[in-house]
């Protein structure tokens, strides 16, 4: 995904795997409040401005393996 040494789980480098962590974490207050899809839910942090570099990059893969 990044020229990072990948030494995570799931082959993310050290940024792109505590993305990977708060993606998972968040979704589960996400799913509560507007019980919203896991791919739907991708696709908002996709289309929001604010989502850092290394989310997007993540939700973007977690997208595409669907």
């Amino acid at each position: 995904m990044c020229n990072r040494e990948a030494k995570e789980k799931g082959g993310y480098c050290e940024l792109h795997a505590k993305a990977y962590e708060n993606i998972t974490h968040k979704y589960t207050s996400w799913k509560k409040a507007l019980n919203i899809t896991w791919n739907d839910y991708l696709t908002e942090i996709l289309k929001n401005p604010l989502t850092g570099v290394n989310a997007r990059e993540v939700a973007q893969q977690l997208l595409q393996k669907d």
